[in-house]
């Protein structure tokens, strides 16, 4: 769904707004990631989604990856924002810990698994391994768009 804001004066183009979404690059303690395979498309990537209006993100990240994988969290930090420049999306990326629960599919996953980086990079798409993959080297939070495809720029 495309929202507006509305700039004020009656008849004059509106703004579109962008949407916000968090996800969770959870690292277990020996180094191995969680993802998903999601349910709409097959592809693999981060637990995540859409931030309700009046959630922190922190909360939004945690309730995310609990809904999608049946794991618990601590979160940790941001290690990213990555912009959809197509599709107007906001991503912001949190560090986050197990701190409980079993691994489960849900209506927005057909598999939870835990990945190497290596197996980050071969299952998922450059634009999701990077989230990842960002997370564990310490140097963030980077700042990445893409356009649904490929990256447009590295910081």
């Amino acid at each position: 769904m495309l929202l507006y804001m509305s700039n004020g004066s009656s008849g004059t183009t509106s703004t579109p707004l962008p949407s916000v979404s968090v996800a969770g690059a959870v690292v277990r303690e020996d180094g191995r990631l969680l993802a998903i395979r999601r349910a709409d498309n097959g592809t693999w990537e981060l637990p995540g989604g859409v931030l309700e209006l009046t959630e922190a993100p922190e909360a939004g990240v945690a309730r995310e990856v609990l809904e999608e994988t049946g794991i618990h969290v601590e979160v940790d930090e941001l290690t990213g924002v990555y912009k959809n420049t197509t599709r107007g999306i906001v991503a912001l990326v949190f560090r986050c810990k197990p701190s409980g629960g079993t691994e489960r599919t849900s209506d927005e996953s057909t598999a939870v698994d835990w990945l190497t980086p290596a197996e980050v990079e071969e299952r998922m798409a450059e634009v999701y391994a990077v989230r990842l993959l960002d997370a564990l080297d310490g140097n963030g939070p980077h700042v990445r768009s893409h356009d649904g495809r490929q990256l447009i720029t590295q910081r």
